[in-house]
């Protein structure tokens, strides 16, 4: 698994840095940094791609599907969606639906903090995520 760091967990071997390197050099600084330790001396490096999708909706600019292709925050996935709208979105009231294997799972943020200073929270969204952002109550 790629971390956003740039490094890679190995079940066995722990973690190395692989950011900035090809396929082709990963597999061999693997095989002789572990040799020692793999059965056989093949390793094969594949790069899958991490594109996936994300949907925002409710009082945002530009509502619809995102597809990151690096971890993103629920915060950035509004902006990619052309930020709140300002007259009439409730930032402190942000709804992420997600799928769970137990059923849908739904995650209240309050991104006002964020924007505020407040708080740093960064939750980060998975694939087929929702972000919804509810409109402000007004009394009149």
């Amino acid at each position: 698994m790629v971390r956003r760091d740039g490094r890679i967990s190995l079940a066995i071997v722990g973690e190395v840095i692989v950011s900035g390197v090809t396929p082709v050099s990963l597999e061999k600084e693997l095989s002789d940094k572990y040799a020692s330790q793999l059965l056989s001396k093949e390793v094969t490096v594949s790069i899958v791609s991490s594109s996936f999708s994300v949907f925002v909706t409710g009082e945002v600019g530009r509502p619809g599907k995102l597809q990151p292709d690096h971890p993103i925050t629920a915060l950035e996935a509004i902006m990619e969606a052309g930020g709140f709208d300002n007259d009439k979105s409730d930032t402190s009231h942000v709804v992420v639906i997600r799928k769970e294997a137990t059923g849908t799972k739904n995650y209240m943020l309050n991104l006002q903090e964020v924007l505020d200073g407040k708080s740093s929270q960064s939750f980060y969204l998975k694939p087929n995520d929702i972000v919804y952002v509810k409109e402000k109550f007004n009394w009149f």
